[in-house]
């Protein structure tokens, strides 16, 4: 098995950022996917299926992030939390 801590910070954090920005896509867009599901009386199956999804995907990605170290987790965060902003830029920008 390959130790994911010995790799050098120039290659874990970067990846690590962009995994959390794909990680956080995921998840807002199946969250914004599953309050529609909820406001327009949709399948409740499907609703489940979503949060069950991105609930899972979401954990192992940080638990992934957890394996390579500290660092890695924050970067995973910060890029998790950045795609939460862009998310909420794009609504408002569609709202105006």
């Amino acid at each position: 098995m390959i130790d994911l801590s010995t790799l050098p910070l120039h290659i874990t954090l970067p990846t690590s950022f962009l995994a959390g920005l794909f990680i956080g896509y995921g998840y807002f867009r199946a969250l914004r996917a599953t309050a529609n599901l909820i406001v327009h009386e949709g399948q409740p199956l499907l609703g489940l299926a979503l949060i069950l999804g991105r609930l899972s995907l979401l954990a192992t990605g940080f638990f992934i992030a957890v394996l390579v170290g500290g660092l890695a987790l924050l970067a995973t965060l910060a890029g998790v939390l950045c795609a939460k902003a862009l998310m909420l830029h794009r609504i408002r920008r569609d709202e105006v």
